[in-house]
C-alpha cells in the first residue's frame, strides 16, 4: 500500500482495476497536494481554473509527482 504525507505533490492516475475510491475521470492526470488523510483514502487539493477543489481518492489512484 502506498503511503503519502501531508503536502506531498501527487498525480491523479486512475487505476481501472480498482473502483474503490476512484476519483471522477475529469481529474485524470491532474497534479495536486495531499491535504489530509481520511480513513484509508487521501484528500487532494487541485486547481480547476482559478478555483481550488478537493478530490478524495484511494492511494491506488495516486502516484508521487517526479521532477
Amino acid at each position: 500500500m502506498r503511503k503519502f504525507k501531508v503536502n506531498d505533490k501527487v498525480v491523479i492516475d486512475i487505476d481501472p482495476s480498482s473502483h474503490r475510491g476512484m476519483p471522477f475521470p475529469k481529474f485524470q492526470g491532474r497534479v495536486g497536494t495531499i491535504r489530509e488523510k481520511r480513513g484509508s483514502s487521501y484528500m487532494v487539493e487541485i486547481k480547476d481554473g482559478r478555483k481550488s477543489k478537493y478530490v478524495i481518492a484511494a492511494p491506488e489512484h495516486l502516484r508521487i509527482k517526479r521532477g
